[in-house]
């Protein structure tokens, strides 16, 4: 397993390339005699293999594209290079995410050669654009086909970085949403010294996003957290010092609770800018609707299975960004997300634990064995 992930590691895989990394996982998954079907949507590559003849169907969903490393200086080590420093194995995409699919791919080696009877089908999707923009998306065509085929997933395990302190004290069970925009609001272009002859956008901006960091969205509810809302940039100005700017381009994101809804957040902030008679134009970008696994059947085998292995129980919620298993949803299937932990995912030096992976590999397997007996 480790020798496997260091191979993943060295390869530069930064989204939407996987690079050859499914070369090396299909080979793995050949000599377990998977049925392994390589999808390709606009140059990307898409992995989904599976075995098994009968029964429910169970999948590991993840992906094999990184983010971009940062300045490769202040690295302690080459970001590509795997390096080991005794419990620690650095590089980009150790913890997102390709240390769980070299544990996936290990628990699903050891559970089969030690299974004489598989009771469900076992699957594995991977995706190399998971870190990339979901516009024209892949993961989305590939389960749109599977439906279309009747092909549903029942359980799915996503290998997402989830815990936070300790390897599986945290599982997700759902998701908020994701809504973002691109605002603009127009002004009047002129000189700073004759304000009665323009308009600033700048200042016009300043009462909306006052009101816009007071306004409470929603209260969330037991599983879910309030629904958020963040600017993550502002653009104006035309450099010069002694101009005032025609206008100003704003972009923000909700990750909202589904005590909220894209059609109730779209006509609550489109009210506060008229409210405010603003001249504006406004893009919006649904990531992702919400999700929530409410059966018990298989967050139980879950919780029961990182109990065998570790002694705790872990917390169940739906926090953290979106995923991929945003698009499974629509299938009505039993979604849990599980994972490494993530202080570390998209920084400088990202690593992992080697004793906290083998500790995720023993977890998965007890999934399916416990999954397997269950059915």
């Amino acid at each position: 397993m480790i020798e496997l992930l260091k191979n993943l590691i060295q390869i530069k895989s930064i989204s939407p390339k996987d690079m050859g990394c499914f070369d090396l996982i299909e080979k793995e998954l050949e000599d377990l005699n998977f049925n392994i079907e390589r999808i390709n949507y606009q140059n990307v590559e898409n992995l989904y293999a599976t075995i098994g003849t009968s029964g429910k169907l169970f999948c590991f969903l993840g992906h094999t594209d990184v983010v971009p490393t940062g300045p490769e200086d202040k690295w302690k080590y080459p970001p590509f290079s795997a390096t080991i420093e005794g419990d620690l194995l650095y590089g980009r995409g150790t913890a997102d995410m390709k240390a769980p699919v070299a544990a996936f791919v290990e628990s699903a080696k050891e559970f089969l050669n030690s299974t004489e009877e598989l009771n469900f089908r076992l699957a594995i999707l991977l995706t190399s654009n998971e870190e990339g923009t979901s516009k024209d998306g892949f993961i989305d065509k590939i389960i749109d086909k599977m439906i279309q085929d009747n092909e549903i997933i029942d359980f799915c395990l996503v290998g997402e970085p989830t815990s936070s302190e300790k390897v599986a004290d945290c599982v997700r069970v759902g998701r908020r949403g994701s809504l973002g925009g691109n605002l603009k609001i127009f002004g009047k272009q002129g000189h700073v010294a004759y304000p009665e002859k323009v308009i600033n956008p700048i200042l016009l901006s300043g009462d909306l996003i006052s009101q816009l960091n007071n306004k409470i969205w929603d209260n969330g509810n037991t599983s879910f957290d309030p629904t958020s809302f963040q600017i993550s940039n502002i653009k104006s100005g035309t450099g010069a010092h002694n101009v005032v700017p025609g206008e100003l381009e704003l972009t923000f994101n909700f990750r909202f609770s589904p005590e909220s809804s894209e059609e109730s957040l779209k006509d609550n902030f489109e009210s506060i800018l008229n409210d405010l008679n603003l001249n504006w134009d406004l893009d919006w970008d649904l990531n992702g609707n919400p999700y929530y696994t409410e059966d018990n059947f298989f967050k139980d085998i879950v919780s029961n299975s990182i109990k065998e292995i570790t002694g705790y129980t872990p917390e169940l919620n739906a926090k953290g960004g979106t995923s991929d298993g945003r698009f499974v949803a629509k299938m009505n299937s039993e979604i849990i997300e599980l994972g490494p932990v993530n202080k570390s995912i998209h920084q400088i030096d990202e690593h992992v634990k080697i004793s906290e992976l083998r500790t995720l590999k023993d977890i998965y397997k007890k999934i399916l064995f416990n999954l397997n007996q269950a059915l």
